[in-house]
């Protein structure tokens, strides 16, 4: 529990200062660090994707190197998937999922810490490729052999008198790794949290959406990060102690690295697309004025998705030769698991129906993610037939469809969860007519950057391509797409230039600016560091809506007991950066893993027995 080594809180008070921010194990202070963080890391990953349209924008165009080609679109997929939208959505789990079930805190605050830590340097270092020879070249998916030693061989690089064997897939392999233990420690804390910090009343089938999906989210972590990190130890014994888990010369089969990467990879997908439904089932009936059409449906439908993810990981593997009974297994469930995801855009479509739509900003990004996503679906779907899988794999046409499933589903759902909870976590409102044309020009642009892959992919571009021939029929296309990343680009602009202009003096939010009908809206905005002046009782699922249960939440405002808060800690970051100096040390040398293994050591034996007040 919350108050396991807690110290006595006397409400109204909160700690000001740098030295609070980095020792805060407060949930809703590490959901702001967690989003500041990942949207720094978006626009690195953005900057990455306009330098590889501007390099594509022409035919024989030499703006960058291949080699730097193939470095910037490896570090732009493993940027935007581990670096932006999973901690994006880790940002409002952490804020967002405790006030929803009426907590005053996660069930282990110090190990949320400890993950968002692990998580800022694991970033760090993952990136430290581009200042010490390059990064990785061989695609954020890493099919061996490219990774290999034989393929991206080591390269002395000399650091002051220092000089280590080094590539950029060591730093990409290890990274991971690291990022991994991050997702998992914060994966087993929101389980814990969700199934034993619920407020009184609040049975399973009357959590909110976000919060059912940030469940099952959390679960798929916890199973499908553990075979990536298989895959990444069997590599780093290859890199590091030249085994061959992977060469073909040593009797191993380069496709186990693909099976193992794609069981993680494809559940990954719904890593990253279900918080956008559970955010997406929150702002659709806040803006429709009546509740969610279907909820136990919408629900099971996600944990359906959860499950299925784990059946069709090889119909990324049709052109590698499996054979047609594998063929046809993974062409089923590849179109199975389309059911429930179908399941759900009828019901966000029933809840629009018949209500008294709002079309702010938050309900734009929504319906835009219901539009956008379909799309992304739709052309997912024709990959489940092996032989139109064929003909399409490893061309732009995957291109298109995965950004329209990850920038038009992901992305647009996580902005809409910006829109929607950003007064309750700073207390200030955005501004609604730069959100409307934030809005507008990123779905006009998201369409013009990747609509038009679909042409040029049917007309056989290949992916990862750093150049083409002008006779092939692929400027025109390419040139579009390049002119709508650059509006992509604008867009966000817009954005940055609305949070700062609304945390500068942007209007004061109240409690509940939208009508929401979740407890987060029963409290002040931004919360008080206790969240909840008394545990609120729930009698329904949509407590605010109504009466009874309104009353009841309202009164959670009253502190009617004597509160107990965890206290800031500084070990959990001395815990985080020994892990990261532990493992960077395959890379560094001893001379950085020992010293790690102590500093690790000593912060988690100081964390045990630290006082409790």
């Amino acid at each position: 529990m919350a108050t396991i080594a807690a110290a006595s809180y006397a409400p109204g008070k909160a700690q000001s200062g740098l030295w609070s921010w980095i020792t805060t194990v407060d949930h809703k202070r590490i959901g702001v660090l967690y989003g500041a963080t990942a949207m720094f890391w978006f626009l690195v990953g953005g900057l990455e994707a306009v330098l590889i349209r501007i390099q594509l924008m022409k035919p024989g165009n030499t703006f960058i190197s291949a080699d730097v080609f193939n470095q910037m679109f490896t570090m732009h997929a493993t940027t935007m998937i581990f670096l932006a939208v999973m901690p994006l959505s880790a940002a409002f789990f952490n804020f967002i999922v405790p006030l929803q079930i009426g907590a005053r805190d996660v069930a282990f605050p110090r190990l949320n810490a400890l993950s968002y830590w692990i998580y800022f340097f694991g970033a760090i270092f993952i990136n430290l490729g581009w200042f010490l020879g390059g990064n990785s070249a061989a695609g954020w998916f890493g099919y061996s052999n490219l990774t290999g030693i034989a393929y991206s061989p080591k390269a002395e690089i000399a650091m002051g008198p220092l000089h280590i064997l080094v590539n950029g897939v060591d730093f990409w392999a290890i990274g991971l790794q690291i990022l991994g233990i991050a997702s998992l420690a914060a994966g087993f804390n929101f389980i814990v949290t969700i199934l034993n910090m619920r407020a009184p009343g609040m049975k399973l089938m009357r959590m909110p959406p976000f919060t059912w999906m940030t469940l099952v989210t959390s679960f798929l972590i916890i199973f499908a990060f553990p075979v990536i990190t298989v895959a990444l130890i069997l590599l780093q014994f290859d890199r590091f102690t030249g085994t061959n888990f992977y060469v073909p010369d040593g009797g191993a089969d380069p496709l186990l690295w693909q099976h193992l990467f794609w069981l993680f990879g494809h559940p990954e997908v719904y890593i990253l697309i279900l918080p956008a439904m559970g955010v997406i089932s929150e702002v659709l009936p806040t803006f429709s004025r009546k509740p969610l059409f279907g909820y136990p449906v919408v629900v099971y439908s996600g944990i359906f998705i959860a499950f299925m993810g784990w059946g069709v990981w090889s119909h990324h593997m049709f052109s590698v030769g499996l054979g047609p009974l594998a063929d046809s297994f993974f062409a089923i469930t590849t179109m199975l698991i389309a059911i429930p995801t179908g399941v759900k855009i009828f019901n966000w479509i029933a809840t629009m129906w018949g209500g008294r739509i709002e079309l702010r900003t938050p309900m734009l990004f929504a319906i835009g993610f219901i539009g956008l996503f379909t799309m992304g679906g739709l052309s997912g779907f024709m990959h489940a037939s092996p032989p139109s899988d064929l003909q399409q794999t490893d061309t732009y046409f995957i291109v298109a469809h995965i950004h329209y499933v990850l920038f038009g589903g992901a992305i647009f759902g996580l902005f809409a969860g910006i829109y929607y909870w950003f007064p309750k976590i700073t207390g200030r409102m955005l501004d609604e007519t730069l959100g409307q044309i934030h809005f507008w020009l990123t779905f006009v642009a998201m369409n013009v950057t990747f609509f038009p892959m679909h042409f040029v992919g049917m007309l056989g571009m290949p992916r990862r391509v750093y150049t083409y021939a002008p006779n092939m029929g692929f400027t025109e296309m390419n040139w579009l797409s390049t002119i709508g990343a650059f509006g992509i680009a604008i867009g966000m602009l817009f954005f940055l230039a609305n949070i700062l202009k609304s945390l500068r003096g942007g209007k004061v939010a109240g409690n509940d600016p939208w009508g929401g009908a979740s407890l987060e809206w029963a409290i002040p905005s931004p919360p008080p560091v206790h969240n909840f002046g008394t545990i609120p009782t729930v009698h329904s699922l949509d407590p605010l809506w109504h009466k009874e249960s309104r009353d009841a939440a309202l009164r959670c405002n009253e502190v009617s007991e004597h509160i107990h808060m965890p206290p800031n800690s500084y070990w959990p970051i001395v815990a985080a950066l020994g892990i990261n100096m532990l493992l960077s040390g395959m890379v560094f040398g001893w001379f950085i893993g020992i010293p790690g293994l102590l500093l690790m050591v000593l912060g988690i034996y100081k964390w045990a027995f630290e006082p409790c007040h």
